[in-house]
């Protein structure tokens, strides 16, 4: 049984604002909000998403029976429903890089923004928001972007959705050790240099894996920082 409800929108302002919004209102687990075009996208810390006609839109509402100190594994449990779908796509030279972007070849591919609501120690509920470059890619200062159609990719987003969706199928049940290692597997290996800012400082270290629930660890000099949230940078690129 197919456990999407998905909605297609030719316009929404943000698919993570109308999956949000209802999920406030109790829309049970399952709903997947597909916009052909976006007007007032989210990207992460607070920064828009450009969005035009082409690319993929998605947003996913979960209600997972996971704690909520656990909402961190899912940045990667979409990321690698999103490297995976689209490896099955065709694609190809595709990577991770924490918390929440797809990289191709070392350009910024797609970006996942994470919303979720406490319920006690759990959740009550999760909404992924998920954008691909399939067409077109917007230009982002100090980064480099790239389109899945720079590859003579042709991949519309109704097809990328359903493919992204049953990679979720396959990971949201998952442990968090499959997860931590799937995702390793795809990712930028350890001891890759890292310039991480976040709380207006600035780290450098190396890449020493991830904690429990998803945080970055970082190798500073003699000890190893937890970091839960940051802008990520490869230094060594």
């Amino acid at each position: 049984m197919n456990p999407w409800r998905l909605e297609q929108h030719a316009e929404l302002a943000s698919t993570s604002d109308e999956a949000v919004r209802r999920a406030k209102a109790g829309e049970p687990a399952g709903l997947a909000v597909l916009a052909l075009r976006q007007t007032a996208g989210r990207g992460s810390r607070g920064r828009a998403w450009t969005a035009p006609e082409g690319n993929l839109n998605l947003s996913v509402l979960l209600r997972p029976a996971r704690p909520a100190a656990e909402a961190g594994l899912f940045s990667l449990i979409s990321g690698l429903a999103v490297v995976e779908a689209l490896e099955g796509l065709g694609a190809s030279s595709l990577s991770l890089k924490w918390p929440n972007d797809i990289l191709c070849a070392g350009a910024k591919l797609a970006g996942i923004l994470i919303d979720a609501s406490p319920n006690g120690a759990g959740l009550d509920w999760l909404v992924l928001g998920i954008g691909i470059n399939l067409k077109s890619s917007p230009e982002i200062p100090g980064r480099r972007t790239t389109a899945l159609a720079t590859q003579g990719l042709d991949i519309s987003a109704q097809a990328a959705t359903w493919a992204v969706l049953a990679g979720l199928e396959r990971w949201v049940g998952a442990t968090g050790a499959a997860i931590r290692a799937a995702w390793l597997a795809k990712a930028h290996p350890l001891g890759t240099k890292l310039e991480i800012t976040y709380g207006g400082q600035r780290r450098s270290g190396s890449f020493a894996g991830l904690s429990t629930y998803g945080e970055l660890l970082l190798q500073c000099e003699d000890r190893i920082e937890t970091i839960n949230t940051g802008e990520v940078l490869l230094a060594d690129r």
